[in-house]
């Protein structure tokens, strides 16, 4: 077999030396990740083609509706980066193979074509960069058909949520045959000066941006999220961090309602104490398809069995599946419930607003509310980029920890309006600016 040296970010070398089922490597811009395993991809090539091993190099991405949004061009790039690798493929404007066919690249989406990667003969490779957003459903499917001797499966990407499946996967708990590493711009020895000025300017203008970006950080506050400037200053102003309860103060539990059955929306819970302006988060709780005692039995297992509860206006419906109210059974249950009527028209672009308004005199635990504080910072407004105009929130699994504290900010200024009624001659928002500090 023919030898050839290859040029690699140190910290990769190891990463492709002995044997492995899977390789990856997860960190922010500039790193030159995805063009270090796109050019071992094309050496890997080579390297099944001189072994008589003939199949199919598969790269794939979870969104892929053509060519152009696929890992065509990092491969001819990486290929055109080595002259001798250019001697040894044909490459067009769809196509790369090796110059013997025994060799080629296909290039798929997940979302929409995973049952087409089981109709590809002997897959030699699967390489999946951006591989953040792959669902674990996909990863269940894809991984089986990946199932030659010695084939191998790689991933690139720069991680956004800590419950993301390949996260989970690859991060948190991953497989025993697995090399993969950190890989960030200052472990880059080819780091662009022009990049290195972009990245200054972001940690410069976009901080709340910048540890995700660059640094490969999972994403605290998304860009363009209606929160991400708020949430940005609770942490500098030192708002996130461990907070007791106070015994003297009444707790409080405000949800957002889903339902049962898998396919049901998540139920949400902010527990929280106002105490003088603040609103001190305790814990954040959020399940899936899971009948109200589960959430009940949560409530009461962390000493929450005493809070008042407080629903949004469909609490008095009845849940599909028990025939129950939300309001009725929390009663039975021993809880104080109010419900909050419903603010009408307009009432997302309400809810958001009131957060925003009550931001600065929140509080957040740092362990407890740590899923919450994620939520939070993803919750962001839905794009027609088409036409370049805001559809409103975008309903994902952000939206009901969103909708809960919204439920929160309203029932806080409601509260203090009526606990400043005492001052005449003010409008109610003069009243409550005045309260809140403004």
């Amino acid at each position: 077999m023919s030898t050839f040296q290859v040029e690699l970010p140190p910290k990769l070398i190891p990463v492709f030396i002995g044997e492995a089922m899977y390789r990856g490597a997860w960190g922010g811009r500039g790193s030159a990740k995805s063009r270090s395993f796109a050019k071992m991809a094309a050496v890997k090539g080579i390297m099944y083609a001189e072994a008589n091993e003939p199949g199919v190099i598969v790269c794939g991405r979870e969104f892929q509706n053509s060519l152009e949004e696929s890992s065509l061009a990092e491969v001819k790039a990486a290929i055109e980066s080595e002259d001798w690798l250019r001697d040894r493929y044909e490459v067009g404007d769809k196509y790369i193979r090796t110059k013997d066919k025994r060799i080629e690249f296909a290039f798929i989406g997940l979302r929409h074509n995973l049952d087409s990667i089981k109709s590809k003969s002997r897959i030699r490779l699967l390489y999946v960069d951006e591989a953040e957003p792959v669902s674990e459903i996909a990863w269940t499917k894809v991984i089986p058909t990946v199932r030659e001797e010695g084939a191998e499966i790689w991933l690139t990407w720069n991680r956004e949520r800590k419950n993301s499946a390949t996260n989970k996967r690859f991060i948190v708990d991953p497989p025993k045959d697995a090399k993969i590493v950190e890989l960030n711009w200052r472990d880059n020895p080819w780091f662009p000066s022009i990049l290195n000025k972009t990245r200054l300017e972001d940690l410069e203008k976009r901080p709340e941006q910048y540890q995700h970006v660059w640094e490969g950080d999972y994403i605290s506050a998304q860009s363009g999220a209606y929160f991400a400037k708020h949430l940005n200053d609770a942490r500098n102003e030192g708002r996130v961090s461990r907070l007791n309860s106070d015994p003297l103060m009444t707790i409080r539990a405000f949800f957002d309602i889903g339902g049962t059955g898998a396919r049901a929306d998540a139920v949400a819970i902010w527990i929280s104490q106002f105490i003088g302006k603040e609103i001190r988060h305790l814990d954040y709780y959020e399940a899936i398809g899971q009948p109200l005692a589960t959430h009940v039995n949560w409530l009461r297992d962390n000493g929450y069995g005493k809070a008042s509860v407080y629903l949004p206006h469909d609490g008095v419906k009845h849940d599909s599946v028990y025939n129950v109210t939300y309001e009725s059974e929390l009663k039975r249950a021993g809880f104080q419930v109010t419900v909050i009527e419903n603010q009408g028209a307009g009432a997302a672009t309400q809810r958001i607003e009131a957060v925003r308004r009550a931001f600065p005199f929140m509080w957040f635990d740092s362990v407890k509310c740590e899923y919450g504080l994620d939520a939070l910072g993803w919750y962001h407004e839905k794009k027609d980029d088409t036409r370049n105009i805001g559809l409103g929130p975008e309903h994902d699994w952000s939206s009901h920890c969103a909708d809960a504290c919204g439920l929160e900010a309203i029932v806080y200024e409601k509260e203090t309006r009526e606990r400043v009624k005492k001052h005449r001659g003010q409008s109610r928002y003069e009243v409550l600016d005045q309260a809140m500090g403004y």
